[in-house]
């Protein structure tokens, strides 16, 4: 442990030499640090008998409110001034980091990328053993104990994973019901799940709010199986927010495929056309209008002789 963080709980005369150290003390600090980043003199504590801290303010970005402290000393009934250390110690309003937090409990969604593997502890809550295909099934398995005696009653078979199941067999079952994992999920990481979709596209969502029906009633939402079908399903409309989404039943948006029935587009009536009659447009102004000298007027041009 520094001499420069087991200061005394009794205060002590500073050594008038190692007081008067400043110019050692300075050359340790800048010998220690970049040039130019060791700040004027703060103070000089008394750290033990002819044991004195000298702190100099730090000037280095990054490190504010942070001081140098060099600590000298001096033996018994010597003149001469050593230096005991030199450290950079955070002041009373120093930028510090934050306490390191483990992997575990920075991840956030969305922080892996391809070819990041997480690990899963195996005392996850969200998950509980499953049934891996074995004779005997792990404790608090989803394969129930009366199924495994209802299997031995029957002589079914049950085959490796890796093998294609026999039709009728425990494994074929477990299989079909997806069962066949070592682990599966929990009752609380399927309620965390649910909780943290309904948070995302549930019923307390403005767009929910705001929407003129619910999921449930719309012909755009697709039905999951399982517990999970009771309160949610996948929206399966492209114009949607949700699109691809697992959304609440009562979840809604302006999407909805019964929100309003789109009015037939208007056609324009066909034109009238008055075949009957005809109107004469002249090409030349007449000569009666005096407009046009009758003299000026080229003979006309009928394009035949």
């Amino acid at each position: 442990m520094s001499a420069a963080t087991t200061r005394s709980r009794t205060p002590r005369t500073p050594d008038r030499l190692c007081v008067e150290a400043v110019d050692l003390a300075r050359a340790a600090a800048e010998e220690a640090a970049f040039p130019g980043v060791v700040g004027e003199h703060v103070s000089a504590v008394a750290e033990g008998d002819r044991v004195v801290t000298h702190f100099f303010e730090s000037k280095e970005p990054g490190y504010r409110g942070w001081r140098w402290a060099v600590t000298v000393t001096r033996a018994s009934r010597a003149k001469n001034v050593t230096l005991d250390e030199t450290v950079l110690l955070p002041g009373e309003d120093a930028l510090l980091a934050p306490e390191w937090v483990p992997w575990s409990e920075r991840l956030r969604p969305g922080d892996m990328g391809p070819g990041d593997l997480l690990p899963t502890d195996a005392e996850d809550l969200r998950l509980e053993p499953g049934w891996s295909g074995e004779d005997a099934p792990p404790p608090n398995s989803v394969v129930s104990a009366e199924m495994a005696e209802l299997v031995e009653a029957e002589d079914a078979d049950v085959t490796d994973r890796a093998v294609v199941p026999v039709r009728g067999s425990i494994t074929s079952v477990a299989e079909e019901l997806g069962m066949r994992r070592a682990r599966v999920l929990s009752r609380y990481g399927l309620h965390s799940a649910a909780d943290r979709w309904d948070e995302s596209f549930g019923a307390k969502t403005p767009m929910a709010q705001a929407a003129p029906a619910s999921c449930v009633s719309c012909g755009f939402l697709v039905a999951i199986g399982g517990s999970l079908g009771q309160a949610f399903g996948v929206c399966a409309n492209e114009f949607s927010p949700a699109d691809g989404r697992l959304v609440s039943l009562s979840y809604g948006c302006g999407g909805h495929s019964e929100a309003a029935v789109m009015p037939a587009p208007l056609r324009p009536a066909p034109p009238v056309l008055d075949s009957m009659a005809t109107d004469e447009f002249p090409l030349r102004p007449s000569p009666d209008t005096g407009s046009v000298p009758t003299s000026d007027l080229p003979a006309a041009d009928l394009g035949h002789s």
